[in-house]
């Protein structure tokens, strides 16, 4: 039987070389595993053959992994290291059961940088496009305090609490999205192909007589859309191509948020989502040893809005010179008076994070409410609205129908 040499890493991370008899090196891999090592290199002794695995980056078309999966896979870890499993065997566990190639890759760079020394930190703000800052900080903060399994598992509550109030959000604009994409297209076809058709009869049956004007308006609406739908197609793409590239710049993203923010109903809900997320977001990271003016960074980082983010910058600049939380927010005029009147309380007990994660609470279940009222109210608006303008239609078209039943009679 031959004898192999091989080097490993333990639970510990530290490298480990021995050699042992077995039938082949795929089972000599096997049996190291089985002493809880984790082979790099396994070879014939005497011959420098090694068998290394080689990593390949998958190609990636949009996000390597969404918000659910990444607090998945934090609340995972956390356990798993709270469990007394040591950060390398954790990684490399998580590594073999992620379906996902671009974010088994991701793990596996993770693993690799700790095999090398590299706290989990730094690995992860390589890899910004799947760690937000939040996380980086929250990570770091967690390493330095010698608490990494409490920061992961606040963390993964933290990702958890964010992404259920996102699909809130979001499952309340379906509904009024696929009505008003619905009555646009119902709107389309009547006057592309349903009022030409009438058009024809009426001329016809009613040989020149006046028609009633509510149908002429329709009738020439009719002619207008049929006469301009490319430019109408090419104005609807321009809007929408406008608003991206207005994304792209700072003062664009400004000027689209303050726009979005004095929309009646929906501007509300963005402002206490933006609320939730900024208190849920300074709390967590002040809960984990963050000092004040990084955790007020990453917050404005992650605030999901640019007029609060600007805000954000006027008040690290004014705690910056020695303000207080609260006097700094209340200078913004940005941010609601239970915000401000908690954030105060907690600065003079010292309880600053509790506090901050009340407020989130507060404002999570605000914006549950909000979110539960908006499409109770839109419902039955975009009903009306469908109805009413079908409706019209259908009426217009009807009235030249009724005078030529009577003048046949």
């Amino acid at each position: 039987m031959p004898r192999f040499e091989f080097t490993a890493i333990d639970e510990d991370g530290r490298e480990r070389a021995g050699t042992l008899e077995a039938p082949s090196a795929e089972r000599a891999a096997v049996e190291i595993k089985q002493r809880g090592l984790f082979p790099t290199q396994v070879a014939v002794e005497g011959v420098a053959v090694a068998t290394p695995s080689v990593r390949r980056r998958p190609l990636v078309f949009g996000r390597v992994v969404n918000a659910h999966g990444l607090a998945e896979f934090t609340r995972q870890l956390g356990t798993l290291v709270q469990a007394g499993l040591p950060l390398l065997r954790a990684l490399q566990v998580l590594e073999r059961q992620e379906r996902r190639p671009a974010f088994r890759f991701v793990i596996g760079e993770l693993a690799a940088a700790i095999v090398a020394g590299e706290p989990l930190s730094q690995a992860m703000a390589r890899h910004h496009r799947v760690f937000p800052a939040v996380y980086v900080g929250m990570v770091r903060a967690g390493e330095t305090g010698g608490r990494l399994e409490v920061a992961l598992l606040q963390l993964a509550r933290f990702l958890e609490k964010a992404d259920r109030i996102r699909r809130r959000v979001k499952a309340a604009l379906y509904y009024p999205t696929a009505v008003l994409v619905v009555t646009v297209l119902i709107l389309a076809g009547l006057m592309l192909f349903v009022v030409p058709k009438f058009r024809i009869i009426f001329q016809e049956q009613l040989r020149g007589a006046a028609m009633p004007g509510l149908t002429q308006a329709v009738l020439a609406a009719s002619d207008f859309v049929a006469a301009n739908i490319g430019w109408i197609a090419l104005a609807a793409g321009g809007a929408f191509a406008l608003r991206a590239a207005a994304g792209t710049t700072a003062g664009g993203r400004l000027l689209l948020d303050r726009v979005a923010l004095r929309v009646p109903a929906l501007g509300e809900l963005r402002r206490k989502t933006a609320v939730a997320r900024f208190a849920r977001t300074l709390g967590t990271m002040l809960g984990n040893g963050v000092p004040i003016l990084q955790a007020l960074q990453v917050a404005r980082d992650t605030a999901g809005s640019s007029v609060y983010a600007r805000a954000l910058d006027g008040v690290r600049e004014r705690v910056q010179a020695g303000a207080a939380v609260a006097a700094a927010l209340t200078a913004t005029k940005c941010f609601p008076d239970l915000l401000v009147s908690m954030v105060a309380v907690g600065e003079e007990t010292g309880a600053l994070a509790e506090m901050l994660g009340r407020v989130a609470d507060a404002y999570d279940e605000e914006v549950d409410t909000a979110v539960g009222g908006l499409t109770a109210l839109l419902e039955p608006l975009l009903i009306v609205f469908l109805a009413l303008t079908v409706g019209t239609i259908v009426i217009a078209l009807f009235l030249p129908i009724v005078r030529i039943i009577q003048t046949m009679s």
